[in-house]
């Protein structure tokens, strides 16, 4: 454990998690955030904090060596970016993310659009999902062998992943489910990649492609009502 609830669960590989007030042990919906060093760089991906005070800030003052770069998957997970982006200016802090990203943005000097495929310093890269492509953007970071998922994928106890959609209730719903949605998924199951990290779930750090592609078979999750 590096403090403030940040704790290291593989080598260069940092998470710690948030849980809304009222959300009772066990019940989906606790966010997770993580810290990567790679290339001499540290990479916060969509990192959430409880503003200025949030304990989790000062293990991250001690992990951030290099250039900081905060990588956000999807645009909901912005909220955090910029009070981080302003802490760690002295580093060449700067925010990647889909464009959509800028509208929950108050300063957008420190922000850099990104599409599905593009390469961020050679030490990460946004992959394209949805058909058409949707705002969510996993984010492979090679030197961890690792894949991050915004929403897209969940894991649901066991270190069982599944994808997180509408119910595929329909022929119609089928048909975009086998035809459309799954091929974008499908090619992230052949990276080189041993570490999935979702921001809701645990990680899944040994043979992450096989899990990922077992969770590429299996229905669609859908949220538990409370």
């Amino acid at each position: 454990m590096t403090g403030g609830g940040v704790q290291e669960i593989a080598a260069g590989i940092w998470y710690w998690q948030h849980r809304p007030r009222g959300l009772r042990p066990g019940e989906f919906g606790a966010r997770t955030s993580y810290t990567l060093t790679a290339g001499g760089e540290t990479l916060l991906i969509d990192p959430l904090v409880d503003g200025d005070d949030d304990p989790a800030l000062g293990a991250l003052d001690n992990l951030v060596g290099g250039r900081v770069r905060i990588l956000i998957s999807k645009p909901f997970h912005t909220r955090s970016a910029e009070l981080l982006w302003r802490r760690y200016r002295r580093a060449k802090a700067r925010i990647y993310g889909h464009p959509e990203v800028a509208t929950r943005l108050g300063d957008t000097s420190g922000f850099e659009a990104v599409t599905g495929g593009t390469d961020v310093g050679g030490v990460a890269r946004f992959h394209p999902i949805g058909s058409p492509p949707r705002s969510e953007q996993p984010i492979e970071i090679p030197a961890r062998r690792a894949l991050v998922f915004g929403d897209a994928v969940v894991e649901t106890g066991g270190g069982q992943l599944r994808v997180w959609d509408d119910p595929v209730d329909s022929e119609r719903r089928r048909r975009w489910w086998r035809e459309h949605y799954l091929p974008t998924l499908e090619p992230l199951a052949s990276l080189d990649i041993d570490h999935v990290l979702v921001t809701h779930g645990q990680a899944v750090l040994s043979d992450g492609a096989a899990a990922l592609r077992r969770a590429l078979d299996r229905e669609p999750w859908q949220r538990p009502k409370r």
